[in-house]
């Protein structure tokens, strides 16, 4: 499913707007670096937020003839929004640190006021999707609990 968001642009006579379609699709393949917490600010919808790290494996020289260079491995950190109320609950009661998971959503950038009042920026993976590898009992449990809520 491509997400359908449109993007507003002025016309080249300055005198309407013009609707176009643009995506914004982020998937991981990754394994969870903490439990899920489940957080709740000012009376919004309760949001369920885990970390998430992806791997990059690359041999040093590559491109070159030789064969004798060194594997190298780039581990990166995102952070993961789960606010779909379904997949939110599913993601706190099951989703746990060292899981590995598939999770397709879009990107989000925001801003937030850290404990000492200082302004910071952060990129969030929104899931619209999340999917669970590997684990048979866990994937019916998950299917159990879905179908009773």
């Amino acid at each position: 499913q491509v997400f359908r968001q449109f993007v507003r642009y002025q016309s080249s006579d300055m005198s309407s707007f013009i609707l176009e379609r643009s995506i914004n699709r982020v998937q991981l393949l990754g394994r969870v670096g903490q439990d899920p917490v489940m957080r709740q600010v000012d009376g919004r919808n309760p949001v369920t937020i885990f970390s998430m790290a992806t791997n990059e494996m690359w041999k040093s020289g590559e491109g070159e003839s030789t064969q004798t260079g060194k594997n190298i491995q780039k581990t990166t950190w995102h952070r993961v929004s789960v606010f779909r109320p379904g997949l939110r609950d599913v993601a706190y009661q099951y989703v746990k640190k060292g899981a590995r998971v598939f999770v397709e959503g879009k990107l989000d950038y925001g801003e937030y006021v850290d404990k000492n009042n200082v302004r910071r920026q952060a990129t969030t993976i929104i899931a619209g999707k999340q999917r669970f590898m590997k684990d048979g009992a866990l994937k019916k449990k998950i299917t159990n609990f879905v179908s009773h809520h």
